[in-house]
């Protein structure tokens, strides 16, 4: 074969590789990339909810009214404990939680999960933690509450839900209280059967995330009964709830007529992924331009084969251009993972 076929079979081989090498490298941000950009998010929500819950105990200091702590055992991951809540009422001064606040904590014992629950539903804030449908009602309280959650990705909150047995406790604490509610059933659907968000009559909350694992072809749902008496709506929730049923709301399940509300389907602008990338593309450009100056240069002082010091210089630039490629690798993997179907 010619030199020439040599060098075009040679390139062929090398973009297949890297190629190759990129979306490797994408799987594994998708996996455990995500996992740090929860994580940050999860600290941040927790913030949040522990400086608003200062904030109403501080406000109902001088209050008459009491809420009766619920009763608590100290268990293990995998177990079930048992709790028991004698009072929960609805404390002074509970703020109506907006689109992306943290509304409360889950936990789930049977298999070891605390997570902070935000409000909303999008990719974005499914990102950073489980996510509280708006138009349901908030954990404790009277109806479907409705939560979805990844299973895969960011930090995988959910991804071992199909081990939960009925019996189980689902733990949540909200600024009006801790409320437990026990797992009733879990059944695998299809992204277009909303009738698992419906009001069924009871007090239950409802956990989503896609099923089989790694894929969007369907949920599983899980369904848990509340133990005890609800807490009563926050003032203006019922005016909130009706509004973010309206289609001109955020909340894009109002768009879709599916579980996922259209968050499986909203898509980010491409705008930052196409510049994030053309800044890799720059960099490893760069890089790689700069390498083959040196080595030309050496090559062109250096009568003979050049030492091994030599050739070792003359990739030099890589150590400069790779960590920096890297970065911005990162951040081209954040912007452009938001142009694709979000996945629970």
């Amino acid at each position: 074969m010619p030199a020439v076929g040599w060098r075009i079979v040679g390139g062929i081989g090398r973009t297949l590789i890297t190629a190759g090498t990129l979306i490797l490298l994408f799987v594994a941000y998708q996996l455990w990339g995500t996992g740090l950009q929860e994580a940050k998010a999860q600290d941040k929500l927790s913030d949040e909810f522990a400086r608003v819950e200062a904030q109403i105990n501080k406000d109902q200091a001088t209050s008459t009214t009491t809420t009766a702590p619920a009763t608590t055992t100290t268990t293990l991951p995998g177990t079930t404990p048992q709790i028991k809540v004698e009072k929960t009422e609805l404390a002074g001064n509970v703020p109506l939680p907006k689109y992306g606040d943290a509304i409360g904590t889950i936990e789930i014992p049977r298999i070891g999960i605390t997570r902070t629950i935000v409000e909303g539903i999008t990719v974005e804030e499914l990102g950073r933690g489980p996510g509280h449908y708006p138009e349901s009602p908030l954990p404790g309280q009277k109806g479907n509450v409705a939560i979805a959650g990844h299973r895969t990705t960011y930090g995988q909150p959910f991804h071992n839900i199909d081990k939960l047995e009925n019996g189980d406790q689902i733990l949540f604490k909200t600024h009006q209280g801790e409320f437990v509610y026990e797992v009733a059933g879990t059944e695998i659907v299809k992204p277009t059967d909303v009738r698992v968000l419906e009001d069924q009559g009871d007090n239950r909350v409802t956990l989503i995330a896609c099923h089989p694992k790694y894929s969007l072809k369907e949920r599983i749902i899980v369904h848990a009964i509340l133990v005890g008496k609800p807490a009563p709506d926050i003032v203006g929730q019922k005016e909130a709830r009706e509004k973010a049923a309206k289609t001109d709301s955020k909340d894009p399940f109002a768009k879709a007529n599916d579980i996922d509300g259209g968050a499986a389907n909203s898509k980010a602008s491409k705008g930052p992924a196409v510049k994030w990338g053309l800044a890799c593309a720059l960099v490893w450009l760069l890089s790689w331009l700069v390498q083959v100056l040196i080595r030309r240069r050496t090559r062109a002082r250096v009568e003979g084969t050049p030492s091994r010091l030599q050739r070792l210089t003359s990739w030099s630039p890589y150590l400069v251009g790779g960590p920096v490629f890297l970065v911005l690798l990162y951040v081209f993997f954040e912007n452009f993972a938001r142009l694709l179907p979000g996945a629970y």
